[in-house]
């Protein structure tokens, strides 16, 4: 299942370009997301907030609550205006700049907040801007909340005491018990349902539920927990019930039993022990992520010569001269690592690749860097992809498909950070079956106890049923004997995303149709969400089975231009980078420091209510607040949902 958690994003601007001539400006922030898989062109306004009067330094009241998804990429747009009337048009005031980021970017600066310059320039997410703006200054800063309630669960631990029947000699009986929470009308919600236990004393594995899931956050309300006995016949006998509560629970004696009620509300012989639950505190991704954790992402390409000749249109690595025409490897990489590559602060990614004749000896590697130099390591997303690409040119396809040994290269490197403030991805990309099973299978296991997740994305046509295998979702992966700690394998055919557009697209279905740009690009949306999901529960699951918590923040430079840090003087990446590569941050601010700028004077706010009025090109309501009092601030969210075009 995606991830989704609800964080408050906040704007706080500095040193705003005054463009008022008799007093401060009276600034707005506009908020504006760009939908997944549209082009870059396409914004639907979110909010406005209230308009603070005369000041350079605004301290936004208003919120924009978002859906986080980590599996995907949501880009968000902050345009700042000075205010000069009361029409809701944007047109009529006058605009001071505009910053661009993702959500991802937002999160992975935790609590010092992403620090970026109110531009008039042209960004990645948006070529245009209007013609008649000019260069401005001023700074914005943006911090994200999480909401979360309920941040508890309740592990539970049950015996029982003289239960089921003996009538069978040859077989003890098995017995489960079912978990329900109690409506206000009498009803029952399921909560849980357990496994069967043998004997008449049965013992249950210990089970943890959310308190959300368990009580919705009430201790005190109803909970009934109902036994049975299972029947050969699929029929099952009801052994009675208890009703309790949390508190309750927490409030019995230790070593105390109840005894189980019929239906006609009498006590049974049987009594069942519930041990006094354990309340513990869930901690969420975006806590690790925000105390400082880091998610780096290692890439493995596979060169075997079932990918076809490079050289031929028809293979799955061929290299087209068309712009914007990739292939399944380019479009692989590009769908995971634009989203990952948010949290990580060095941008320095490893790409091995496996199955190749490699220059200049022509021996054949399963674990060679895609650079063909002495470092894995490429800067950013365009050098891992041009390092693919000159290394296409380079080697000759050979085979066989061996997993094992960048993997086990791979765990090496997270072997080194057990702490919990590096945690490692494993993107391998592959056309045919794996040849090295059961050395891929003790890897994985071995892994499992590591700060790694491992994501198989298949292209091509070729049979992936031993990839079902190595996911684990069915059966536990297991090597000579010994399991997973837990499951950090994610396969996903990457057929099936671009079969999906064809479904709802039949016109695109052609590759080289006009609209294939656009299949690609919805393709690699719906590959990230599928490939990324796992990955929030995979890192808290590794946090939580080491009892790793998450610690106050040390700010990450912030992606700012007013000065950069090298790799020497960052403590935030422990990655190793070659001494001939130049490893860059760009940080603004310095993390930690008392800030000596003066205090903006009292903020003020507009003396009349701003009216809103239907623009012609966006549409939503402009508001009055008090930025020092939340009490009589009046900030009004656009719901019309308007879009924008630039």
């Amino acid at each position: 299942m995606p991830s989704v958690s609800y964080p408050l994003a906040t704007a706080n601007i500095k040193d705003l370009l005054d463009r008022d001539v008799f007093s401060r400006s009276d600034p707005m922030c506009v908020v504006y997301h760009q939908p997944v898989g549209v082009g870059n062109s396409h914004w639907v306004e979110l909010l406005r907030t209230e308009v603070i009067w005369d000041t350079l330094n605004p301290d936004f009241i208003t919120k924009v609550t978002l859906d986080y998804r980590f599996e995907e990429e949501q880009i968000l747009r902050f345009e700042v205006y000075d205010i000069d009337n009361p029409s809701a048009t944007l047109d009529l005031h006058d605009f001071i700049g505009f910053a661009e980021c993702t959500l991802g970017q937002i999160v992975a600066a935790g609590y010092a907040g992403l620090t970026l310059p109110l531009t008039q320039k042209k960004s990645r997410f948006n070529p245009k801007v209007p013609k008649q703006v000019k260069q401005s200054k001023g700074r914005i800063i943006l911090t994200a909340e999480e909401l979360v309630q309920f941040k508890e669960e309740v592990t539970l631990r049950l015996k029982g005491h003289g239960m089921g029947s003996t009538r069978c000699c040859i077989f003890p009986p098995a017995i489960f018990y079912v978990l329900s929470k109690v409506n206000e009308d009498g009803s029952y919600i399921v909560v849980y349902r357990s496994e069967t236990a043998p004997g008449d004393n049965p013992s249950w594995l210990p089970v943890t539920i959310s308190i959300r899931s368990l009580c919705n956050g009430d201790k005190d309300r109803g909970l009934q927990f109902h036994f049975f006995q299972e029947g050969f016949n699929g029929y099952h006998t009801s052994l009675g019930f208890v009703l309790t509560s949390v508190n309750r629970m927490r409030g019995a004696p230790e070593g105390s039993t109840v005894k189980l009620l019929g239906k006609n509300g009498k006590e049974k012989q049987s009594s069942v022990e519930i041990e006094k639950p354990e309340i513990s505190q869930i901690f969420t991704f975006l806590e690790y992520i925000g105390s400082g954790t880091q998610i780096h992402c290692c890439f493995a390409i596979d060169f075997t010569a079932s990918n076809g000749n490079p050289a031929e249109t028809e293979s799955l690595h061929h290299i087209s001269e068309i712009v914007d025409r990739t292939n399944p490897y380019e479009q692989a990489i590009q769908a995971v690592g634009e989203i990952i590559q948010d949290y990580d602060p060095s941008k320095m990614f490893p790409v091995y690749g496996f199955g190749a004749r490699i220059p200049p000896s022509g021996e054949v590697s399963h674990n060679f860097p895609v650079t063909l130099n002495d470092s894995a390591y490429c800067k950013g997303m365009d050098g891992v992809l041009d390092a693919y690409r000159n290394c296409i040119r380079q080697i000759q396809l050979y085979g066989p498909t061996n997993f094992a040994p960048i993997i086990k290269n791979v765990a090496a490197l997270a072997k080194q950070h057990m702490e919990g403030k590096h945690y490692y991805v494993l993107l391998i990309i592959t056309d045919g079956i794996i040849t090295d099973m059961p050395d891929t299978t003790e890897a994985i296991v071995e892994a499992s106890r590591l700060p790694l997740s491992i994501i198989i994305v298949g292209v091509g046509s070729a049979n992936f049923q031993q990839m079902d295998i190595l996911d684990g979702d069915i059966v536990r992966l297991s090597a000579n004997g010994v399991y997973a700690e837990r499951d950090i394998v994610q396969f996903v055919p990457y057929r099936d995303s671009r079969s999906w557009m064809a479904t709802i697209c039949p016109e695109i279905a052609g590759k080289w149709s006009s609209s294939y740009d656009s299949t690609s690009r919805l393709a690699k949306v719906k590959l990230a969400k599928e490939v990324l999901a796992e990955i929030p529960d995979q890192l808290t699951s590794f946090m939580k089975g080491r009892s790793i918590f998450p610690s106050k923040r040390q700010p990450l430079p912030s992606t700012s231009t007013n000065a950069s840090v090298t790799a020497a003087e960052s403590s935030t990446s422990v990655l190793p980078v070659p001494p001939d590569s130049q490893q860059v941050a760009e940080a603004g601010g310095s993390a930690g420091t008392e800030d000596t700028t003066p205090s903006a004077p009292p903020m003020k706010t507009k003396d009349k209510d701003v009216i809103a009025q239907e623009p012609k090109r966006r549409h939503g309501a402009l508001s009055r607040g008090n930025s020092n009092d939340p009490s009589t601030s009046k900030a009004y969210n656009n719901n019309n949902n308007s879009t924008k075009k630039s």
